[in-house]
């Protein structure tokens, strides 16, 4: 079966257009609200969904994604309960799904197990930011016995360099791109050089590449339209919610005008 992130990520390719991809905390503010939510931005045009699998010490991640964390640990969100909100959502939902966590979770789980339940439920990709290249391997295999069903993606920084070529070398699905220096959620405080750098990227780059951190509308990343394939939206999308008291309405208005705009 073909992974829904590359189906997604073709079809965008055959139309022309860009991928907008927000990122939410699993069980905020509740998990069968959760639900909603995603339905709701899946009926607004969102291509991908980043779900961040919440943990008690989020190292690349700023205040506000940290502060998500604490609340949904606080309600008891567990990665048990969001791989069975996973499996409720595949019900009648097919929105690319990718986990966003910390490899200590993981681990706790253990590889082949995570690794089956990821393959599944529906979860098609993760995003381990604690996981550096050179120890990706155990995992990577793990994921290899499932048929790659759940592809691990490779994130890079304008701080990689000389290590891009290897990082992307057998990438799958996109490439997560980090436009600033630091943690998320630092309001549009993109890297300097961060054109180049993208650029630099872009052109190993195999498969779509993605612009993440400090990104809240379509206007912050005019400029790379025609580099980039993709945008990623998390600490605003969780600011924005937050403000709106998880209206649903409010929310696919947020998406839809993204995607209309980019």
């Amino acid at each position: 079966m073909e992974n829904r992130i590359d189906k997604r990520l073709n079809e965008l390719k055959g139309e022309g257009k860009k991928a907008f991809t927000t990122y939410m905390t699993a069980g905020l503010p509740d998990m069968d609200t959760a639900i909603e939510i995603i339905k709701a931005q899946y009926e607004a045009g969102i291509d991908i969904i980043e779900l961040g699998v919440p943990f008690s010490d989020p190292v690349a991640d700023g205040p506000v994604i940290q502060d998500a964390s604490y609340k949904a640990i606080c309600n008891g969100v567990k990665l048990e309960n969001v791989f069975d909100m996973v499996e409720k959502l595949r019900q009648d939902c097919e929105v690319p799904i990718v986990f966003m966590m910390y490899y200590n979770t993981i681990l706790h789980y253990g590889l082949d197990n995570f690794a089956k339940k990821c393959q599944n439920v529906g979860v098609d990709g993760l995003i381990v930011p604690d996981l550096p290249f050179e120890e990706q391997k155990p995992l990577a295999l793990a994921l290899d016995a499932c048929d790659n069903a759940t592809y691990l993606l490779q994130l890079v920084s304008p701080v990689s360099k000389d290590r891009i070529n290897m990082i992307l070398e057998n990438a799958r699905g996109y490439v997560y791109c980090v436009s600033s220096m630091g943690v998320t959620g630092q309001d549009k405080a993109f890297y300097a050089n961060v054109e180049n750098y993208l650029k630099e990227v872009k052109a190993v780059s195999k498969i779509p590449i993605m612009m993440g951190f400090g990104i809240r509308t379509a206007k912050d990343v005019e400029n790379y339209k025609d580099i980039i394939d993709g945008a990623i939206v998390g600490s605003y999308f969780i600011k924005y919610m937050e403000s709106n008291n998880y209206d649903l309405e409010k929310i696919k208005e947020y998406v839809s005008t993204f995607k209309k705009e980019f």
